[in-house]
This record gives structure tokens, C-alpha cells and sequence, in this order.
């Protein structure tokens, strides 16, 4: 079988043989075959467009997915990844295109149309009622009736027995929220395979898990899989779409770059296919520009402690990328927030540039000269309604206060600067930030904290879901700054980048510093022997 396009008015039609002239309504119409259609495809969509003002967000993309296959949608940030998503299960209208399933043409309107298709998506915020019960989370909209009304006792009694498929003994009469993200994960696929999807979506799904976590979502892809469920899965984790991927479908800029079998694709491949040049041009980083410090103390904590953590004593100098190493919970955060005054200091001392200071709240700290991008982007970062150009400046008025407005043309002018030096890809200040990519509205924090002129620069996880490429630059970005002076403190779950980037490494266990490592110190097998508890010969 075959699609067929035509090039006059984009009809289209699946044929298995004869002749491609076909009389419409409104003439004669010459179609092209656009690709064969083979029989186990799941889901085919072909040159699906979509335009928003001033962007083109896909242009002639095609995805397909098949049956019983585990299909990696790969791309940077802003490569359209998430708007083919949003088109598929009818969050977002295309403006031409094709979508089928099992070979019948489908359009999706609605979210609720895409979940009668079998289509279900479980994204990276888990988009269920965090007040409601688990059972009553699973069956809303469906539960089963008995002489007219809610028959509770079937709901609970079926969740329990529907969890049981996933290994998940938990209480299913508690509070969704009461659970930890990746059970309540686990219970949205659940949900998805209770209504009988065709195809599901995991868009993220491991940004906030464990490792062990991650092994059990796994091992829950894989009983889907030869369920002959399709599944769609977005990731930023090269290494895990290696482990658990059939085929990979790579976008760049809206554009659709090519559909791969993941064991013949090398990963500096893939890399290259994803950001359109060799990945060692983005890569190539040395650890000399944030080696060269001036030595010079700026923030000095002595015995400082909060309502989180305690007895913490550490010290940041100008020049120098200082890293906060340890698990999850380690309190790596903790310090970040307690710097910023986020957190009230409740014990201990601060001192910049060894003079006292006391830090009540973080309008304190911005008039020290202390910038912090929080790890949480959208709750804590990012104002999704406001412009480019009011999210850049809204630091820089706090700290000149309200009797200094910042008129437009400055703040336009401040805007312009950091959309140029940080390349943020927008048509314009005017944007709202919601609707730029992840990797930009995370240039856009940086650019916001940036204005203010910071002496010390608090980075919590700043390229935690952005593309390779944005983390690559943001990177550079960072150690720029230092090289120019600026004490940073940089923060991240994933090893290499922090190997890359810090010349300094405070080892965190338990909500204590157990180690200070410099330069030549640094490294994975020594970091993470601190962090086992191990003895570490000196």
C-alpha cells in the first residue's frame, strides 16, 4: 500500500495498485506516491505543517510508528518535538497535513478525540487531579455505575486489580498527591492502558526519576511493547533512548530530518543529526578559562545553617565555577536556596568580601549582588504571560526599586542586548516566554539575572531538559562569566557537565559536605566514592 499526494490540492488517498489519475469533484488530480506504507504502521502522519505568528514550527514533518515498537522523537529544544505531540492528540490544529491510524485517516480535534483514537499521552508534569484518589484519578469520567450512582467499591476494587499489572501494592483510596512523581507516573500510564490505548506518549517521563525508578518504567515499556502498544518516547537521556528504543525519528528547526533504527545509528551520529553540526564544536570546552581565578573571596559562609540544613561552612571566589555534587536530597538545593536568602538563615554567619551581612529574602540577596535561577523553570522562574522583554527586566526594577522605573526604550534596549549575546531564538522581545522552547526560556532567566549585574551567579540545574545544544551553549555562557570575573555556582544531576564546567566541587551526603575537590581532583570515581560514603585515600 501507498500514500498518495496531490500536488494541486493536497488530497490524499491509499491505493494498493493501478493507476494514480483520479477524477474529484473538481478535475482530474495527478498524485505522487510520498512513501510505502507498510503493513505493521501503527500511526503514519505526512507533511504536517503548522505556523504560529512569526514561526514556523513544523514544516513537512513526517512520523511513523508502529506497532509493538518503542520510538524515540528526538530533536533540541524547539525543533517541534512537542508541537507534533500537541497535533497528534488535538491540543494543536494543524494547518495541512495527514494523520492515520491502522490506515484510516484521522483528525484529531480535541484531547478527548485523540483518547477515543487510543491515543494517551503522559508528560513530564503528570497531568492528573493531585486531590482526587488514585482510583478515582484512573476512572474519572468512566466510572462504573450501580442502580444509577458511582459504584465506589468497583472503582477502588478495579485500580487495585489494574496496578497490580504495573507491581504498584499501594493504597489506592489516598490522595494522588501523597505519592512520590514516578508512582504517580506509573498510575497516568496505567490510566492510558485502562482505556485501551492504541499509541502512547511519554514525553519526559525521566527528567525526575531514579535510576531504580527508571529500570521499572522500563520494564513497564517493555510488557507494553509486546502488548503491541506504540510507544512514543521523548527524552533528553541519550543513553536511555539506547537502551529502550527500536527507532529513532530526529527534527531540527520545525523540519523533519530522518527515521533511524537505533543499534545502526552511532550516538555522535545522532548528535550531529540533531543540532545540524559536529557535536566537538559545541563540546570542545576547557576547564582553563574557569581555572584562572583571581583567588579573591566574594561569599563566605560560616557555620551557616536553615530550617533544611545545617552547619554548613563554604567559600566562593571570583573567577571560579563552584560545583554542588550529590544525589538527590543531599541538599545541593538546600545551599542554593539559603545563599539566596530563599530559605531564611536560622544559624551561622555570611560575609562578602569578609564583611557581615545578613540575607533576610531574596530581594536581600539581588541588592547584594546575588543572582539565582531556580531548578523549578515554571514555577519558580519563568512568568508565562509576560513578554520576552518584561521577564528579562522584572529583576533589574526590583533592585533599582519602584521610585526607578525602567522606562520602555531601556528595557527594550536590555532586552535586544541579551536576545543577541545569548542567541535567543525569538521573532521578537514581544514574545510571550510561554512560547518559546524550553532551552530558551531557560536563556531567558539567565538574561534576567544577568541585567542585575550579579556578582555570584546561582545556577540550579540550568539545562535540566534542554537540548544538547542549548546545554552546550548555556555552558560556555557560564564559564565566560567566570573567566570575566563572576563567582558561579553551578549545579547539575548529570556528571559530565559538572566534570566539564566546575574547577571547584563541594561533595554533598545526607545535607553535609563530605569532601572539597579542585582541579585536578575532580573526578567521577573519586566524586562518587565520596558520595557511597567510601574511604577516599588522599
Amino acid at each position: 500500500m501507498s500514500i498518495l499526494i496531490c500536488g494541486f490540492c493536497d488530497i490524499q488517498i491509499i491505493y494498493a495498485s493501478g493507476p494514480i489519475w483520479f477524477y474529484g469533484r473538481f478535475g482530474v488530480h495527478c498524485f505522487k506516491e510520498v512513501r510505502g506504507l507498510e503493513q505493521n504502521d501503527l500511526l503514519v502522519m505526512e507533511k504536517i505543517n503548522k505556523k504560529f505568528p512569526g514561526v514556523v514550527a513544523l514544516k513537512d514533518v513526517h512520523f511513523f510508528l508502529r506497532a509493538g515498537e518503542v520510538h524515540a522523537l528526538l530533536g533540541e529544544n524547539g525543533a517541534g518535538k512537542s508541537t507534533l505531540i500537541k497535533v497528534l492528540t488535538g491540543v494543536e490544529h494543524m494547518d495541512s497535513g495527514t494523520v492515520l491510524m491502522d490506515g484510516c485517516a484521522i483528525s484529531v480535534k480535541s484531547p478527548l478525540e485523540a483518547q477515543k483514537h487510543g491515543i494517551s499521552t503522559v508528560y513530564q508534569e503528570v497531568n492528573l487531579c493531585p486531590h482526587l484518589s488514585v482510583a478515582e484519578n484512573i476512572y474519572v469520567g468512566r466510572e462504573p455505575l450501580k442502580f444509577g450512582r458511582i459504584n465506589w467499591k468497583a472503582i477502588v476494587q478495579r485500580a487495585k486489580e489494574l496496578l497490580k499489572q504495573f507491581d504498584l501494592d499501594i493504597d489506592v483510596t489516598k490522595q494522588l498527591d501523597y505519592y512520590s512523581v514516578a508512582v504517580q507516573q506509573m498510575i497516568a500510564i496505567a490510566r492510558a492502558v485502562d482505556v485501551q490505548a492504541k499509541i502512547l506518549i511519554l514525553d519526559e517521563p525521566t527528567s525526575s526519576l531514579s535510576n531504580t525508578e527508571v529500570d521499572k518504567l522500563f520494564q513497564i515499556m517493555r510488557m507494553l511493547k509486546e502488548r503491541g502498544m506504540g510507544i512514543v518516547f521523548v527524552t533528553h537521556f541519550l543513553d536511555q533512548v539506547y537502551e529502550i528504543t527500536d527507532r529513532i525519528t530526529v527534527l531540527r528547526n520545525g523540519e523533519y530530518v530522518g527515521t533511524y533504527d537505533t543499534v545502526s545509528l552511532p550516538k555522535v551520529e545522532l548528535i550531529g543529526k540533531m543540532i545540524g553540526k559536529e557535536y566537538e564544536e559545541l563540546a570542545g570546552v576547557s576547564l582553563s578559562a574557569v581555572q584562572q581565578n583571581t583567588g579573591k573571596k566574594y561569599l563566605r559562609l560560616e557555620d551557616a545553617g536553615s530550617a533544611n540544613i545545617a552547619h554548613i561552612s563554604l567559600c566562593f571566589k571570583k573567577g571560579e565555577v563552584t560545583g554542588f555534587s550529590g544525589l538527590l536530597g543531599s541538599g545541593r538545593s538546600e545551599i542554593a536556596r539559603l545563599l539566596f536568602g530563599a530559605d531564611k538563615m536560622t544559624s551561622g554567619k555570611a560575609f562578602i568580601e569578609e564583611k557581615e551581612v545578613h540575607i533576610a529574602d531574596p530581594l536581600d540577596a539581588i541588592c547584594h549582588d546575588i543572582a539565582f535561577c531556580s531548578e523549578n523553570r515554571k514555577k519558580e522562574g519563568i512568568i508565562g504571560d509576560l513578554t520576552i522583554r518584561e521577564n528579562i527586566i522584572i529583576a533589574l526594577q526590583a533592585k533599582r526599586g519602584l521610585g526607578k522605573a525602567i522606562s520602555y526604550n531601556e528595557a527594550q534596549k536590555i532586552a535586544e542586548k541579551f536576545i543577541e549575546e545569548l542567541a535567543i531564538k525569538t521573532p521578537s522581545a514581544d514574545q510571550k516566554i510561554k512560547n518559546l522552547s524550553g532551552g530558551n526560556q531557560q536563556k531567558v532567566l539567565l538574561a534576567r539575572w544577568l541585567a542585575t549585574e550579579p556578582e555570584l551567579l546561582i545556577l540550579d540545574e540550568p539545562t535540566r531538559g534542554i537540548d544538547i545544544g542549548a546545554k552546550a551553549e548555556i555552558q560556555k555562557i557560564v564559564m565566560k562569566l567566570a573567566k570575566d570575573g563572576m563567582s558561579c555556582v553551578f549545579i547539575s544531576s548529570e556528571m559530565e557537565e559538572m566534570l566539564r564546567c566546575c574547577s571547584k566541587m563541594f561533595v554533598l551526603r545526607d545535607k553535609e559536605v563530605v569532601a572539597e575537590l579542585t582541579e585536578d581532583e575532580i573526578k567521577e570515581t573519586r566524586i562518587m566514592e565520596y558520595i557511597a560514603g567510601k574511604e577516599v585515600e588522599a
